[in-house]
C-alpha cells in the first residue's frame, strides 16, 4: 500500500510506533505470522501480538483458543497477556458462553480440566473469565486491546 492513500500515514502523535512498524524499504510490518508452502501457497499462522511471553517460554494465544473452543457451551473464546510479577505474563481466557452452556461453576470446571488435558502447565490460563460479550474492533472483531487494557487497570 502507499503510506496515506492506501495504507495508514502514521500513528497519531507516535513517531516511535511508526518507525517501528516499516522497515527499510517502507513495507508494513504487520506481525503476521505465516507458512511459505513448497507449492507457493501461503498459510496464515498467528499473529506475533498474541504471543504470550510466560517464563520466558513463547505462548501462542490461538494455542489455547483452540482448546477451550472444543470445550461443548463455548461460543467465542480470546486469551490475552496479563502481567505476572515472576513470569513476565501469564495467560487470561475470557470466554463468552452460548445459551446452552452449563452453570457457570461447572462451565469453568469444564475449561480447567479441558486445559489440564491439552496444555501444558505453563500455557494453562491463571484465570477464567466468562463474559456476556466482547468489546469489538473493526469487522466486529474481538479487541483484545481493550482486554488487556481492562486486565492492566485492574489492581491485583
Amino acid at each position: 500500500g502507499v503510506p496515506g492513500l492506501s495504507l495508514f500515514l502514521e500513528y497519531l502523535n507516535n513517531p516511535q510506533a511508526t518507525a517501528e512498524s516499516f522497515d527499510e524499504q517502507g513495507w508494513f510490518r504487520t506481525g503476521d505470522q505465516v507458512t511459505l508452502h513448497e507449492d507457493g501457497y501461503i498459510s496464515f499462522a498467528d499473529r506475533s501480538k498474541d504471543m504470550l511471553k510466560v517464563g520466558g517460554e513463547n505462548v501462542a494465544a490461538s494455542e489455547i483458543e483452540r482448546v477451550i473452543m472444543l470445550v461443548p457451551g463455548v461460543r467465542e473464546v480470546a486469551v490475552v497477556a496479563k502481567k505476572h510479577p515472576m513470569l513476565d505474563e501469564v495467560p487470561v481466557a475470557f470466554v463468552r458462553p452460548d445459551l446452552n452452556a452449563p452453570p457457570p461453576a461447572r462451565m469453568i470446571e469444564s475449561l480447567e480440566a479441558a486445559c489440564a488435558q491439552s496444555l501444558a502447565d505453563f500455557k494453562r490460563p491463571r484465570e477464567i473469565r466468562l463474559v456476556e460479550d466482547f468489546p469489538r474492533s473493526t469487522l466486529e472483531k474481538i479487541a483484545k486491546a481493550q482486554l488487556r487494557a481492562q486486565l492492566a487497570a485492574e489492581k491485583t
